[in-house]
C-alpha cells in the first residue's frame, strides 16, 4: 500500500500568523517544526494502520523546503524543493492507494478562517466548472483524476468544512477552531498529534470505502487575478481569454489534469513584476 501526505503549514496546529509560515520572520523555525511534528504522527498513523506501506511525504508549503529532513520519520519518502511536477502533490501517481492532507487551509474568501488564500496572494478565486475551488478542492480533484481517494484532511474547522463538502466519507481532524485570518484556539501540539495519529489509521483503514472524487469531461475554469497586469502576462498562454471586469481570465481544458498545471502556471506568471 503507497501513501501519499501532503503536508502545508498554515493549517498546523498552533499557527495562526504569516511570520510563523514565512521563511523570512522570526517566528518560521517553531513553526517549521511544528509542522514536521504533525507529519510525523500522520506517518505513524499510516504505519500502524499498514506496518509495510510506502510511504511518500510531499512537502507543500512556499518554498516546498519547510519540512525538517533529519527530524522526519526515517521510514517515510521525503519529496521537497521545486519547481516540480504535481506542486503540492509531487509522489502521486496510480499506484497510490491514499491521500492525506496535513496542515491545509481554506479558500481564498472563505472565512473566518486562518490564513486562508489559494495558491498565492495573487488568485483571488479559481471556478473550475461554476465552483470555486481552493488548495483543499484541487488537490482532491487532481488525486480522484488519478482515481486516487483523500481519506483524510487536518486544518482549522473551515478547512475541514470546505473538505466534507467535497468528501463526506473522509475523515477530518480540527486542530483549531478559527476566530478570524490571524486568530484561532487551538489544541495543544500534543493532542493535536495524537488525534492526527488515530485519525490517520482509521483513514487508511477505511480508504476502500471513501471514493476519489471525479471531473469528468472537459472543463471551463476562470480565475480572478489580483492585479491587471496578471492578466496581461496570463494571455500569453494560448487557449487563456480575458473576462469582463478585468482582473478574470478563462480557459477551457481538455480534463482537471490540464486544468491543475495551467492554474499553477498563471501563478508563477503572476510573480512576474512589471519592468
Amino acid at each position: 500500500m503507497k501513501a501519499l501526505i501532503s503536508v502545508d503549514l498554515e493549517g498546523i496546529s498552533g499557527i495562526v500568523h504569516s511570520s510563523e509560515t514565512n521563511p523570512d520572520r522570526y517566528d518560521y523555525e517553531r513553526g517549521r517544526a511544528l509542522m514536521t511534528a504533525e507529519a510525523n504522527a500522520a506517518i505513524a498513523g499510516v504505519f500502524d494502520a499498514e506496518p509495510a506501506a510506502v510511504v511518500w511525504v510531499a512537502d507543500a508549503h512556499g518554498t516546498f523546503r519547510n519540512l525538517l529532513p533529519e527530524d522526519l520519520d526515517r521510514r517515510a519518502h521525503l519529496v521537497r524543493g521545486k519547481p516540480r511536477p504535481l506542486g503540492m502533490l509531487a509522489g502521486l501517481d496510480e499506484q497510490t492507494d491514499a491521500v492525506l492532507f496535513i496542515g491545509y487551509h481554506a479558500r481564498a474568501g472563505a472565512g473566518p478562517a486562518v490564513l486562508a488564500h489559494t495558491i498565492s496572494d495573487a488568485i483571488l478565486d479559481v471556478r473550475v466548472a461554476g465552483r470555486s475551488l481552493g488548495e483543499i478542492g484541487l488537490n482532491a480533484a487532481m488525486a480522484g483524476h488519478l482515481g486516487v481517494p483523500v481519506v483524510l484532511l487536518s486544518g482549522d474547522d473551515t478547512a475541514c468544512a470546505e473538505f466534507s463538502e467535497l468528501a463526506p466519507s473522509a475523515v477530518t481532524v480540527a486542530v483549531k477552531q478559527t476566530l478570524g485570518q490571524a486568530a484561532a484556539v487551538a489544541l495543544h501540539p500534543q493532542e493535536a498529534r495524537e488525534r492526527l495519529r488515530r485519525a490517520a489509521a482509521d483513514a487508511v483503514t477505511r480508504r476502500a470505502s471513501i471514493p476519489a472524487p471525479k471531473l469528468t469531461g472537459p472543463v471551463d475554469v476562470e480565475v480572478d487575478l489580483y492585479g491587471p497586469y496578471m492578466v496581461d502576462l496570463a494571455l500569453l498562454v494560448p487557449g487563456v481569454s480575458r473576462l469582463a471586469g478585468g482582473r478574470t481570465v478563462a480557459f477551457r481544458a481538455a480534463d482537471i489534469a490540464e486544468a491543475y498545471r495551467l492554474v499553477h502556471l498563471l501563478v508563477h506568471l503572476a510573480s512576474v513584476k512589471p519592468g
